[in-house]
């Protein structure tokens, strides 16, 4: 079994037991990201998967501390392997990104940091807020905030 799904099967049973899973997700999530928390940060990575792997459109959304997952020169919290798979938020947000997951920084990410795109991982994007709003305004959206 994939890294991936052992994780995503890991949690989606982690769901089940907990009574939170449900048979019918929501057709679009947004999972935003702010936290500095490597736990928080991985597990925000996680249940997008599994609501993924559940059907649903995922689009990440990261902000402040949460976006420095994106960076190529992320800091070690963001790319050291966690338990219980040795999966890390970086690791698991390019899995997500490889299975057509949008994953984009604030639109203020950058500025403040005093850089450009240049320094994300590649096919990470800088969110419009106009196209970000209408996002988390659509009817048939979740929106999960870590």
């Amino acid at each position: 079994m994939s890294t991936f799904r052992a994780v995503i099967a890991a949690a989606t049973f982690g769901l089940a037991t907990a009574g939170a899973a449900h048979a019918d997700p929501a057709e679009k999530l947004v999972t935003i990201v702010t936290s500095d928390n490597a736990q928080t940060q991985l597990m925000s990575m996680v249940l997008t998967a599994a609501a993924v792997e559940q059907g649903a459109q995922a689009r990440i959304l990261l902000c402040g501390p949460g976006g420095d997952i994106a960076l190529t020169d992320a800091p070690e919290t963001a790319t050291a392997p966690q338990p219980p798979r040795d999966a890390s938020p970086q690791g698991l947000m390019q899995m997500l990104m490889s299975r057509g997951v949008t994953v984009e920084v604030c639109a203020i990410y950058l500025p403040g940091l005093g850089a450009d795109q240049s320094v994300l991982v590649e096919g990470v994007g800088v969110a419009a807020p106009p196209a970000m709003g209408a996002a988390m305004l659509d009817a048939d959206a979740q929106i999960w905030s870590f």
